[in-house]
């Protein structure tokens, strides 16, 4: 009992620990729509739906965290047998049998389960387990503790039986095959025996709860609340700063309490699969980024810095007299670190696409890339510290409201000669279309804006644009971390079409679609955003436009990540190039929610990619390798780097790089 007892006071006094840690963080609220909240626990924490996109290390874990919830009743059956021999969960009347064959079976799969698992760390070890970062004891001394845990319940089960026949002991299938292992040398041998499981099962278990909040998978306890309390937003809506607030003094996240509570839970909740960082296009191709890295290092920070704050928030001038750990005695040297450089380093926040790959593939619902972002704002709006080429981006949003330095009264020029009204000519519409900046002012992609102006003039769509009137939506000041100006940036758009009165809006970009679509409604504009894929085949399902013919052609279409991980729109170019006679559709390994970057996400578009392979290199070979006629796209950021890669590649006498629209367009050209 005094074991019992202080087992349980020490792993309440680490929980206390740990909650008081995270209260550092900022105020949250992810306590709205509990009914969806519980439908995401049951489906990804209990149905471990995200774990399975891997089959074999998916089924893998399922064993064994659901061997640990069976489990719990054979810990609770032996902790009330330390108190009382005699006793046993048999009142449970006809359902006890069943209770102990799946105490005895899961425990056998949980066996299974962490042999391979152990096989697969030692000798056919994952590339994403190799990844820098990734603790490797840790995982294994979990693993070889699970074992001993259920090695100790075997025994114990057998030894008892020995001594104390069950009527339910011919359900115990293991522990019943055991009892002939723990001999015949009477009563007291085998209650000796007995014992020993007894206290090494116990102490195991008991050292298990309490070595928990030390190690990694500490995610056993947070897995489930970090599921329930994942965003409910819009993958693609990140959280606006009130500049507005006077009581701000920062912006961004400069050090680890100026994260949310929620994003300190994330880093509790890491488990160091490597799922993140195995996706991650940066890293695949050489980059410094391990989004698991981040989250692990945000964790070590709050690990080292929290118990100052704890004790008042100390500034580094004053940590002479608070006192601290890990730093000689009071506690300088952590407070003289920063968050940004001695634990994250600047370089892997800056190679980060915002593809996020990292999100989707995360079994516990960490969010990666708002954190990243955070960061990236305090760098920006804090220091003014980014890549030197941003400068001239920042400089373009602010004068010429565009990235590129095109003036902004040629925003309108690309679409001479279509008699294309503005919503100054003609308010009274159907649709807005919205052209978007490399729509307008791309060499390449103005022919896309043609293309599909032309299309939706076909259908008899009433349609206009804003013409001069038109903005960047600040998609790249936002992502790239400059808050204030994406902010500028949107107010204006936003008063402008609230002045025409716009609420359904086509466009080209999925960059334009997610922001105008996601992130607009955080500033006054509610508006029906559709991708022009998504009205493309629209109008091909009603018959308004007919694609008559095409030539053979083999294609494979690339997925735009604004488009299809932060939107979920995967169908509607598919299945508009299937309408296409002619075109046969080939997909890529990497596809769908599984695609891979083309690396101008996150304002990466304007920076220079210095070290390792190409993001859109490494795309563009998995294209060709394919043999195809066509690359499709439908994003003007995936065409420039999908064209420059099969450039790149010497394959663009023989392989095209098109939008959608264009294909659509020589369909019904018969081209």
């Amino acid at each position: 009992m005094v074991v019992l007892i202080g087992a349980f006071i020490g792993f309440a006094l680490n929980l206390r620990r740990l909650w008081r840690y995270l209260s550092v963080g900022q105020r949250e609220r992810r306590f709205d729509r509990p009914a969806q909240r519980l439908k995401n626990v049951l489906a990804i924490a209990f149905g471990q739906t995200k774990l399975l996109r891997e089959p074999l290390a998916g089924a893998m874990h399922f064993l064994i965290f659901w061997g640990f919830i069976v489990l719990l009743l054979a810990v609770l059956e032996a902790i009330l047998q330390g108190l009382d021999f005699e006793f046993s969960l048999s009142f449970l009347g006809l359902f006890y049998p069943p209770v102990v064959l799946m105490v005895d079976l899961f425990g056998l799969l949980v066996i299974a389960s962490v042999l391979l698992a152990l096989y697969r760390r030692f000798i056919h070890t994952p590339k994403r387990l190799q990844v820098k970062g990734h603790s490797k004891f840790d995982a294994i001394l979990i693993l070889v503790w699970i074992l001993l845990i259920m090695v100790s319940m075997f025994g114990q089960n057998a030894a008892r039986l020995s001594i104390h026949p069950d009527p339910a002991g011919s359900w115990r299938a293991v522990s019943s095959a055991l009892v002939p292992l723990i001999g015949s040398g009477g009563a007291g041998e085998e209650k000796t025996l007995y014992d020993i499981f007894w206290w090494s099962h116990i102490a195991l278990v008991l050292g298990f709860l309490n070595y928990l909040p030390y190690s990694k998978h500490l995610h056993i306890l947070t897995s489930i609340p970090n599921v329930y309390f994942a965003s409910l937003k819009p993958h693609g809506a990140l959280k606006p700063i009130n500049f507005e607030d006077e009581t701000l003094e920062r912006f961004g996240v400069v050090d680890v309490e100026d994260f949310t509570w929620k994003q300190l839970l994330d880093g509790y909740t890491c488990t160091e699969c490597g799922r993140c960082t195995a996706a991650c296009p940066a890293n695949i191709t050489g980059k410094i980024l391990s989004p698991m890295k981040i989250i692990v290092d945000m964790r070590q920070r709050l690990m080292d810095k929290g118990p100052l704050l704890m004790r008042g928030r100390p500034s580094p001038d004053a940590a002479g007299q608070t006192g601290g750990q890990n730093s000689g005695d009071d506690g300088s040297g952590i407070l003289k670190k920063q968050l940004i450089g001695d634990y994250v380093e600047e370089e892997a926040l800056w190679a980060c696409t915002t593809c996020l790959a990292c999100v989707q593939e995360c079994p516990v619902m960490i969010e990666h890339v708002p954190s990243i972002i955070d960061m990236r704002r305090s760098l920006v709006m804090m220091e003014s510290r980014f890549p030197p080429e941003v400068q001239a981006v920042f400089k373009s949003l602010e004068t010429n409201f565009t990235p590129w330095a095109f003036s902004a009264s040629s925003r309108a020029d690309w679409a001479q000669g279509l008699n294309i009204p503005t919503m100054a000519e003609k308010p009274e519409i159907d649709v807005l279309f919205w052209v978007g900046c490399a729509g307008s002012f791309d060499n390449r992609y103005k022919k896309v804006s043609r293309a599909f102006a032309k299309l939706m003039q076909m259908a008899g769509v009433k349609f206009a644009i804003l013409g001069t009137e038109e903005r960047c939506t600040g998609d790249p000041a936002r992502r790239i971390g400059n808050e204030y100006l994406a902010q500028m940036l949107i107010k204006e758009n936003v008063a402008t079409l609230n002045r025409y009165g716009v609420r359904k809006v086509v466009t080209g970009c999925p960059h334009c679609f997610n922001t105008l679509k996601n992130e607009y409604s955080q500033f006054g504009a509610e508006l029906q955003v559709v991708h022009h894929t998504e009205f493309l085949m629209q109008l091909v399902a009603e018959g308004l436009i007919r694609v008559s013919s095409s030539a053979k052609a083999r294609i494979t279409y690339h997925d735009p990540c604004y488009l299809g991980r932060y939107n979920n729109v995967y169908d509607a170019p598919r299945d508009t190039l299937k309408a296409i006679p002619g075109l046969e559709v080939v997909e890529m390994k990497r596809s769908r929610d599984k695609g891979f970057c083309c690396g101008a996400g996150g304002g990466r578009m304007w920076m220079e990619e210095r070290v390792g392979k190409r993001v859109n290199i490494e795309r563009t070979e998995e294209a060709l390798g394919l043999q195809p006629d066509l690359i499709g796209t439908a994003c003007p950021f995936c065409m420039t780097m999908m064209s420059d890669g099969v450039k790149d590649k010497d394959a663009a006498e023989r392989v095209q790089v098109k939008d959608i629209a264009e294909i659509v367009l020589d369909a019904v050209e018969g081209k």
